[in-house]
Parts: C-alpha cells; structure tokens; sequence
C-alpha cells in the first residue's frame, strides 16, 4: 500500500511538474505555474547578472591595470561585494518567504524575490562598469 501511495506522489509530481515553458507565464492558471513562472525569471535574471559581473569585473580589472602597487585592488574589491551581495539576497529572500513560511507560495515568493534583487544588482554593476569608462 506504502509503495502504490509512493508512485502515486512520484507520478503527481512528474505530471504536475511542468517547466515554465509549458505555461502561459502571462496568464499563470495555479500556484505551481506561479512558482514556475517566478523561478524562471530567476533563471534568466541570474544568467543576465552573471553576462553583467563578467563585464564589470573585466572593466575593474582594467583600472587595476592602470594602477600602481598598493592602489590595486578594485577587482578584488568587486568580488568581495559580490560574495557579500549573494549572501545578502539569499538571506533577504529567505526571511521574505517567510510571508507563507511553510504554504504553497513560498517558493514562489522566494524566487520572485531573488529575481528582483538579482535584476537590481544587475542594473548597479552595469552603472558601475560604465562610470569605470567601459
């Protein structure tokens, strides 16, 4: 009986399952499509912050080009901000969730959240790649 309740779950879950792009993420129907849709998002924010760090940490490795012995350090600098900045966003969102800590919208506003701090800190290192003369 445990086993056939097991596949059961297992096939709701491959059936339920669907990936953003099986749902009109326009016109989400239920919260699965919701989630699906915010932790696509996510995905295509992350992939446009990490094209964005790449450029800014090449631009502020061009000012440390420039530079003499101890005034080098602005790439360093940068990945220091970022390591903190993700530990920051994970934090934030995770306290975020917290609005349905344990409910079906979790996930979804967790993600959510990540994609909008992730495209507010896509939009700060393209500021900062661009007053870096890039």
């Amino acid at each position: 009986m445990r086993l056939n309740i097991c596949l059961g779950a297992a096939m709701l879950f491959v059936v339920d399952g669907a990936s953003a792009q099986d749902v009109d993420c326009k016109n989400p129907q239920t919260q699965s499509d919701m989630t699906s849709c915010e932790e696509a998002r996510h995905e295509a924010a992350d992939k446009a912050l990490n094209e964005q760090y790449k450029k800014t940490r090449a631009a502020m490795a061009a000012i440390d080009k420039d530079l003499d012995g101890d005034m080098k350090g602005a790439e360093k600098a940068l990945v220091k901000a970022q390591r903190a900045w993700i530990d920051y966003r994970d934090a934030e969102c995770d306290a975020f969730g917290f609005q349905a800590r344990g409910g079906t919208m979790e996930p979804m506003l967790v993600a959510g959240c990540l994609a909008e701090e992730t495209d507010k800190r896509t939009k700060e290192l393209k500021e900062l790649e661009e007053t870096m003369g890039n």
